[in-house]
């Protein structure tokens, strides 16, 4: 199957640089994917669009400040380098701009007065060991919001709080899981009134969700794996909805993708795992019955994950609408429901 399949048109003026006034107020466009039938509401319209007694599956992976900008030793340039995952106690594995000038044994200072050194290259990623222990407390302090490419602006401290979800939870992506950026604890207040249930899960964000396609076709893109975690009470309640015939709602792509790798024969592994799954169309999924995302960037794994759970014309035909009705895209934008 052909990226270019998975491309529209899309102005730029659409793309949301910041998020709405307030969160939970963003636009909600409704998929069936029965039938193709679109309907337009709001976020906070939820509660009455669901079916009865649903189950909604959140991820609660918490956004590090990961974008760590630094000064090269030898040449005093400005370097940026994105911390993907720890390596060892001082060592992360990172993107950084320019790779290719990026060599082992070049140095960088970073703020506080701390240094690292590239030690190794491992295709575009740069492993950088620096000389003490960057925390998660070290990066509130240091580090900045990563904030996606096409945010044409820097990060503000209101992203610190906007770019990140009411329940997060354990820290570890390096993108926000945006699906859940609409959910204020007043919505969730509201869906348990109207009998819903929720659990939470843990996926950390990486390089599997946003690295883009640079194949021709789709089938040759690698996935890079991206850690995972499910505890006990939520895998309970996963499998209860399943057997009571339920309807499990995924809220964002990456819930999807750590259910549908987590199914083992009827029922949810528990405990840490891993996971290079890539959903494109032709895939059956066998937990999941709605979606609730963003919209996507073109050519995205994300798209054609979508694409797989409502079909790839009902997608494009969707999108399209979209832009005709003037919704906002992509990880501050508004929100899409497939069911």
């Amino acid at each position: 199957m052909k990226t270019r399949a998975f491309f529209f048109d899309l102005p730029p003026a659409l793309i949301a640089q910041y998020p709405p006034a307030e969160r939970g107020q963003s636009r909600l466009l409704v998929l069936d994917r029965g039938t193709g039938h679109c309907a337009h509401h709001l976020v906070g319209e939820l509660p009455e669009l669901l079916e009865a007694r649903s189950l909604l599956v959140f991820n609660n992976s918490r956004v590090r400040k990961a974008r760590l900008p630094g000064t090269a030793e030898k040449t005093g340039a400005r370097v940026e380098f994105l911390l993907l995952t720890k390596v060892d106690v001082l060592t992360w594995k990172t993107l950084v701009q320019r790779s290719n000038r990026r060599r082992p044994g070049s140095r960088y200072v970073f703020a506080g007065g701390v240094t690292a050194e590239i030690t190794g290259a491992e295709g575009e990623f740069r492993f950088l060991r620096f000389d003490r222990i960057i925390d998660d407390d070290w990066l509130d302090r240091y580090g900045h919001i990563p904030l996606p490419p096409y945010i044409k602006r820097e990060d503000t401290p209101g992203d610190s709080e906007r770019y990140q979800t009411v329940y997060a939870g354990p820290p570890g992506s390096a993108a926000a899981p945006t699906a859940g950026l609409h959910f204020t604890r007043e919505l969730l207040g509201r869906l348990e009134a109207a009998g819903m249930e929720t659990a939470y899960i843990t996926l950390h964000v990486g390089l599997g969700t946003f690295l883009p396609v640079r194949t021709e076709n789709i089938e040759d893109h690698p996935m890079h794996e991206e850690l995972f975690s499910i505890g006990e009470e939520a895998a309970d309640k996963i499998e209860r909805a399943k057997a009571e015939k339920r309807r499990i709602v995924a809220v964002g792509t990456t819930t999807v993708r750590t259910l549908e790798s987590a199914w083992r024969e009827g029922r949810l592994e528990r405990g840490e795992g891993s996971t290079s799954i890539f959903i494109y169309p032709g895939y059956s999924f066998n937990v999941v019955d709605a979606l609730f995302t963003n919209f996507h960037t073109p050519g995205s794994t994300l798209l054609m994950l979508a694409a797989a759970f409502a079909g790839r014309e009902k997608i494009l035909d969707t999108y399209a609408q979209a832009v005709r009705e003037g919704y906002r895209f992509f990880s501050y934008g508004d929100a899409m429901l497939i069911r």
